[in-house]
């Protein structure tokens, strides 16, 4: 039988100034340190010591590098020329930069200072007292009603808290294993005469329901059809319908409130210049000519002079939950904030709440496309929306005064904001006819002929002045319908149509169009049996990608069309005209453009001559599509307005309530019993808010410091009366952060050249550095590379974290080596200032006291001087020595930029059946540097 561990208590601090970190050993320590605080000197060899003890199981502390990688300058073939200034002995890496957040009202981000200037608008959202009274530039906050530092209420300590998020939010255990967990517990504490933190999960679930913080119950009203009724009356005219809520008005309130968010939220609206050149640039919703305009409006009104807009984000979406088990369907309604930045509304983190289930009307098959059913249908949705929306009005016309996160009192005003919703939901949302605009007024079957924009006001005209009939055909308009718009003020569904890029442009225009059209060319011009020969050869294209920085691409399908755009150029061409090719190249760009963090008016230009190209290319498609009238692809027309209407699109796309889905809907319901499901969802969603605010409330008072362990240790030396030492152990760095994580055994480096078929690896590791190096090496399987990627899925401070792979045997199943981008040129922008090359092996070694850490890569050249004129990606080629040997290089790891991905070019042959994805950077000459693997490759290597 093997010896059973032991567990480690925390025991060594780190003793580096204003570090935190406890370790459980020695070699924890030691990594820490030279991973983190290489910049502090490292003591000479320590002196009546022990060998340090085996590492732990658990992964090193990731190494931090400067938030830009240095720069290197490939060596030539025959390796010649004298060293690289950083091979002689790379500088202590820099403090990485906090992550950057979003300016304040009394300090810029000095991320951004630099490079952007902000314009204000005037005297909106200064801070008041609680009677409303302004305060005078710079009066700090009136402090919080003070609270005692050990009050958990309704908690006894912080053990409880932290088992409760546990055991509800993190693992959601269920009564049974609840159950078992406290009587394990118990079983270990009662030789000490104590219990556990709590008796069952009953006892659990009381506390949670008991906590105030972010209590906002939940509820309902019944609807029922009140018109005039036919001879014959369908069964739906009978049924009640429930719509469940919670409060707007109060979930508004939690957001401007929470401490966390106080620097990620604009009070006021403003504009953004370049600093440089004066140019405009959209980012978060406040930066947009909507806020402004509104802005002006709230100025003109003397009552509400100086208060702060914040404008209610809504958005709606049907899910389904479960399809085997009757087609579970469920009608969620989220709200936000528009004054919340668009990293922190994309990260959700309690930005983003859910305040309602809205009713899907169900009744026999056989009335359910009668019109009157469709319109009641309608109606009700908007009658539901008004009426949970309701207790926001009196606070859209007066003011109130609200305390906000940073501790100041502010005058609010409420409006209707953007409202996130595919183009199905759009057309109910505007009352309008399928297959028409919901935001012009052009003709159905010319959409791109052009038309203006349709307004409440005009729509309210045509509605009074035309007959049913001439508003159905001639403006696509449904008369009988009021949108919920008209019951607020200042409100326009039509301007307040969000554009979608995850369903009108992506699964839109890419897949349910360009994708199928292709098909259907195929089959047009080789014939069905050619054709689908040629659409497997794409498949078996499409499934050979490598992989990339830990996705997969063995696993994609054509459904998944998010992650197939970003492969099918290479799969398709030499198969299809190059028009083609040139279409999907255009269409990705504009998607990719219209994604950016922040745009320009650089950038809106571009988007623009990606759009002109999309049309010009897509005639191609004339001999298989009968017309290109189709409202997905039109709303491309209008982005550009969109953009500087509402600025970036990224924090307004329905790819952010379809991840809501996940916690709000799906996992409550896989939670409950299935039986009356949505009860047991509601209750679920309301203690999940109560655990995230209650986590918001302590730790903005500091008690949830460290670790729960070592806040332990802290409360018994107290105790003991002996000396406490803060003690943390936080996992969420900032900056930039490369090192491997799978550490080996220290090699010999004749070892190590043997293993990865390299004989000259002596003389690369020397000409990298001067010394002679004879010593052991410690090899690496992965680097983790974080980086700046704001457009990307990243942290709230846009910091993105992606693994290098460079192992023997990934998955115990194949050979794993990684491309990566390396500076060579910090001064030349994108592709121009960058090479490509591949990891053979992550390592480091150790002289006079100093760790270096390197890495061995193979060498990518490029095939031409600029990007490929179809694709627009550049290509490259492995290089090799002129006797046919590899061309390697040592060089230091803080030189990698980040992961990239490579495509083969397939020319026009076919691939063979049997070729695996992790074979294909070996088996093809030629490649793409993939610019579409992600937003910030899309930015480097365009």
């Amino acid at each position: 039988m093997p010896p059973c561990r032991a567990h480690h208590l925390l025991q060594l601090p780190c003793p580096a100034p204003g570090c935190a970190h406890w370790f459980r050993n020695q070699s924890g320590l030691t990594q820490h340190r030279r991973s983190l605080h290489s910049n502090i000197p490292t003591p000479g060899p320590p002196q009546d010591l022990l060998p340090p003890p085996l590492p732990p199981r658990h992964h090193p502390q990731p190494s931090q590098s400067p938030s830009h990688p240095r720069d290197f300058t490939p060596p030539p073939p025959d390796f010649t020329p004298p060293p690289l200034d950083f091979s002689q002995h790379p500088q202590p890496s820099s403090p990485a930069p906090s992550e950057p957040t979003h300016e304040d009202s009394d300090s810029a981000d000095a991320e951004f200072t630099d490079s952007s200037m902000w314009c204000y608008h005037s005297c909106l959202g200064r801070p008041c007292t609680a009677d409303g009274e302004f305060l005078p530039h710079g009066t700090p906050p009136t402090p919080m009603p003070p609270k005692a530092p050990d009050d958990w209420s309704p908690y006894r300590n912080r053990l409880e808290f932290e088992m409760a998020e546990f055991a509800f939010k993190k693992c959601h255990m269920s009564a049974k294993n609840l159950d078992f967990l406290c009587d394990l517990m118990a079983a270990t504490l009662v030789k000490h005469h104590d219990v556990p933190p709590f008796a069952d999960h009953k006892d659990l679930h009381n506390v949670i329901d008991v906590t105030q913080l972010g209590d906002v119950p939940w509820q309902s009203f019944s609807v029922q059809y009140t018109g005039e009724c036919p001879e014959v009356v369908p069964p739906w005219m009978d049924d009640e319908f429930e719509v469940w809520y919670r409060d707007p008005h109060a979930m508004a309130h939690n957001i401007l409130a929470n401490p966390t968010l106080k620097n990620e939220i604009d009070y006021t609206s403003f504009r953004e210049y370049d600093a440089v050149d004066d140019m405009r640039r959209w980012k978060d919703f406040m930066s947009r000519d909507w806020a402004w305009q509104q802005a002006d409006t709230i100025s003109k009104d003397p009552e509400a002079h100086g208060s702060a807009l914040v404008p209610i984000i809504l958005g709606s979406d049907k899910t389904t939950v479960s399809v085997g088990t009757g087609n579970n369907e469920y009608y969620p309604l989220y709200a936000s904030i528009s004054n919340v930045c668009n990293n922190v509304r994309r990260a959700h983190h309690d930005a983003l709440v859910i305040i309602g289930f809205l009713t899907i009307p169900k009744t026999d098959r056989k009335h359910s496309k009668d019109n009157m059913f469709r319109i009641f249908c309608r109606q009700l949705f908007h009658s539901s929306l008004s009426a949970i929306l309701s207790s926001l009005k009196s606070a859209m016309t007066k003011y109130e005064v609200v305390r906000c996160g940073d501790g100041h009192f502010r005058r609010i005003i409420y409006s209707l904001g953007p409202y996130i919703a595919d183009y199905e939901e759009q057309l109910v949302l505007s009352c309008i006819i399928k297959h028409w605009c919901p935001k012009c007024i052009a003709v159905r079957m010319n959409l791109d002929g052009g038309g203006m924009y349709r307004c409440r006001g005009h729509t309210d005209f045509l509605i009074d002045e035309l007959h049913g009939d001439v508003l159905w055909d001639e403006f696509g308009i449904i008369g009988d319908l009021v949108p919920f718009t008209n019951d607020f003020p200042q409100a326009d569904i039509h301007e307040l149509l969000s554009f979608d890029l995850l369903h009108q442009l992506i699964k839109g225009a890419f897949k349910d169009h360009l994708v199928d059209w292709v098909v259907k060319y195929l089959k047009a011009a080789h014939g069905t049996r050619r054709a689908e020969e040629i659409m497997s050869d794409i498949d078996r294209r499409v499934a050979a990608v490598p992989s990339f920085a830990g996705r997969d691409f063995k696993q994609w399908t054509g459904n998944d069309s998010k992650s197939l755009m970003k492969v099918f150029l290479p799969a398709i061409e030499g198969h299809v005209p190059g028009d083609m090719v040139c279409a999907f190249c255009a269409l990705l760009e504009f998607c990719y453009l219209a994604w950016r963090d922040v745009v320009t008016e650089d950038t809106l230009n571009q988007i623009q001559d990606a759009l002109h190209r999309f049309h010009h290319y897509c005639k191609i498609f004339d001999l298989v599509v009968p017309t290109f009238s189709l409202p997905r692809q039109h709303s491309m027309i209008h982005y550009v307005d969109m953009i500087r209407l509402f600025g970036a699109l990224n924090g307004l796309c329905s790819s952010i309530t379809e991840s809501k889905h996940i916690k709000a809907v799906k996992e409550p319901w896989h939670w409950s019993s299935r039986h009356n499901a949505l009860s047991q969802m509601l209750v679920t969603n309301q203690c999940l808010d109560k655990l995230a605010a209650s986590r918001v409330d302590f730790d903005a008072r500091g008690m949830l410091t460290g670790t729960i362990l070592s806040s332990a240790l802290a409360a018994l030396a107290l105790d003991e009366d002996e000396q406490a030492m803060p003690m943390t152990l936080n996992h969420n760095q900032s900056g930039p952060t490369v090192l491997a994580y799978v550490r080996l055994a220290k090699t010999p480096l004749a070892a190590l050249a043997r293993e990865v078929a390299v004989p000259d690896l002596q003389r690369l590791i020397q000409h990298f550095f001067l010394p002679r190096h004879e010593g052991k090496l410690q090899v690496f399987n992965s680097a983790a590379a974080t980086f700046f990627a704001p457009s990307d899925l990243s942290g709230t401070g846009g910091m993105r974290r992606e693994h290098i792979r460079a192992c023997p045997l990934w998955r115990k199943e194949y050979l794993r080596n990684d491309c990566v981008f390396i500076n060579t040129n910090s001064n030349t922008q994108g592709m121009r200032g960058l090479e490509v090359a591949r990891i053979v092996c992550f390592f480091s070694f150790n002289h006079n006291w100093e760790v270096y850490l390197c890495a061995l890569i193979q060498w990518f050249e490029k095939i031409n001087d600029c990007a490929d004129e179809d694709t627009g990606m550049w290509m490259v080629c492995p290089s090799f020595h002129e006797d046919g040997s590899r061309h390697l290089a040592v060089i230091h790891i803080e030189t990698v930029f980040h992961a990239a991905h490579l495509l083969p070019i397939y020319g026009s042959e076919y691939i063979p059946d049997g070729l695996k994805f992790y074979h294909s950077i070996d088996s093809f000459r030629s490649f793409y540097v993939n610019k579409f693997a992600d937003h910030h490759t899309f930015e480097i290597a365009s």
